[in-house]
Order: structure tokens, then sequence, then C-alpha cells
């Protein structure tokens, strides 16, 4: 089933996650629900948090960026209760998007390389290092699961040069085309 994503300024973004445990309630729908919901939206990774979900979960398939990162190459992972152990130097800029800020992309610094540690979807526990482009986009996951975004991370002057576009996304004043929850249309609507 594809899952409304809720959209810039919904508080379950602000929210950090908490851990599950193998028994969380209907644990392998939601997972299945994340992906449908991901490739839908055309995303590389998702969030529960994205989903109005406040746990840590989140999926990750970076194969559509093979052509550009040969470690993208059939990288397709499911992270449960994630913490990011180690981060190292050096600092790369790249432009990120995020599907709960649609229409918009800015650069962000982040490390290039992450020791994280997490349980798959059969509860296993894994301890790995990432490197380049996969330390990035679970970087940029792993933040939704702290209540971070990626705008959260940039200057404050660019903060204030985009508060306009990001009201405008809480309201709903963007073309998207996929299932979204605004919030600041729910309040009007009270």
């Amino acid at each position: 089933m594809i899952l409304p994503i809720v959209a810039y300024g919904h508080p379950t973004l602000k929210k950090v996650a908490v851990d599950i445990e193998a028994d969380y309630p209907n644990l392998t729908k939601l997972i299945d629900d994340m992906w449908e919901t991901m490739y839908n939206a055309n995303g590389v990774g998702l969030a529960a948090p994205q989903v109005n979900q406040s746990i840590r979960l989140f999926v990750v398939d970076a194969t559509p960026y093979a052509d550009e990162h040969d470690e993208a190459n059939g990288f397709k992972k499911v992270f449960i209760n994630a913490h990011i152990e180690e981060m190292s130097d050096p600092e790369v800029v790249m432009s990120e998007g995020c599907l709960s800020i649609p229409g918009m992309s800015e650069d962000v610094t982040r490390k290039d390389s992450i020791l994280i540690s997490y349980v798959d979807e059969n509860f296993h526990q894994h301890t790995e290092k990432y490197e380049g482009f996969i330390a990035r986009v679970i970087q940029h996951e792993y933040d939704h699961i702290d209540g971070v975004l990626y705008v959260d991370r940039l200057t404050s002057f660019r903060k204030i040069l985009l508060k306009g576009k990001l009201r405008d996304i809480s309201e709903g004043k963007v073309d998207v085309d996929y299932r979204m929850i605004f919030p600041a249309l729910r309040r009007k609507q009270r």
C-alpha cells in the first residue's frame, strides 16, 4: 500500500525516533509499504518518520545511481534501530533532495565515511562501514530518525532565503505526484 509522505513542518519529522523490538506490530507490512511508497515517489531512501511513524527504521535502494556511483550497484537494505558509531573526514559537499521537501535541492556537507550498527528486517545485528555516496544516503535517512532534515544543516542565511519555499511546501503549495500530508493545511481545516 502506498502511504502518504509527510511534508516539511510536520511534527513527526522533528522527533527523535525510538528503537523497536522484533515483535513490533505489522513490521513486515510497514517495510513492504515503505518500499512501495519510496518507489512510487522515485526516491532512493525513505525513513519511517516520513510516513508518520516515529520509529528507527529506514530503507535504502541506491541502485538507480549505479551508473554514477559504483558502490550503489545492487545496494538495497533495511536499517532498523540504526546508530552511527563513527564518522570520518573528509567532508564532502553534494546536492541533496528529500521526498518530504519536494521540488527543492541544496548542497549539503556530510562526512565521507561512517560506521553504523543496525539490525536488518530479520533482526540480525550488523556493524558496517560505508563510504562515498552510500554513506551520504545513509546519513540523510539516519538524520530523519534523529529528527533532522537536510535543510537544518544549511547556513542560517540560506535558511532565511528558503523560508518562503518551505512555508509553501508545508501549506501544500507545491506540485507533487505522490500522496502527501501537508501540516499547515491540516491546521487550517480544524
